[in-house]
């Protein structure tokens, strides 16, 4: 009886060294969804995350322009100012399969008269949590100073 439990145990520690080490680690998967309109050197974003993968406390999607922002913001609770050219904001918690609150920024650009700007959004992982997938780890989003929204 010993020598089969022996073997029993043998096989079990096999089985599970044969795993894969991404079969036991959960992949975050965010995605931001909404539109940026810019007229008069004001911008105005409005985006959603959509989290595809695991539940998460928090995660933080940032915002970086091609052209500085005025230095002077008024800026939604959660979000802050990272440099010249980049804001930050929280997501707050993002459950699993779901869609998260719906962030809204209007800025200001330096220079008022700026005919396009670009922008940039990705998240900013801690906790060495990371969206594997580089296609969605950044979009970029070329806005004309017509007024027109344009979607991502």
């Amino acid at each position: 009886m010993r020598k089969w439990m022996s073997g029993a145990l043998g096989a079990a520690v096999v089985v599970g060294a044969a795993m894969p080490a991404t079969a036991l680690v959960s992949e975050v998967d965010i995605a931001y969804h909404g539109y940026v309109a810019m007229g008069r050197g004001e911008v105005n974003v409005r985006l959603t995350p959509t989290n595809l993968g695991p539940s998460i406390e928090d995660a933080t999607v940032r915002l970086h322009w091609s052209k500085p922002l005025a230095k002077v913001q008024q800026l939604p609770r959660g979000c802050a100012r990272h440099d010249v050219s980049t804001v930050v904001c929280s997501t707050g918690e993002l459950t699993a399969n779901s869609k998260g609150r719906e962030i809204h920024l209007r800025l200001r650009l330096a220079d008022t008269a700026t005919d396009e700007v670009r922008l940039e959004i990705d998240s900013v992982w801690g906790d060495d949590e990371m969206d594997r997938n580089p296609g969605k780890r950044r979009q970029q989003v070329l806005v004309l100073a017509t007024g027109d929204r344009y979607t991502f």
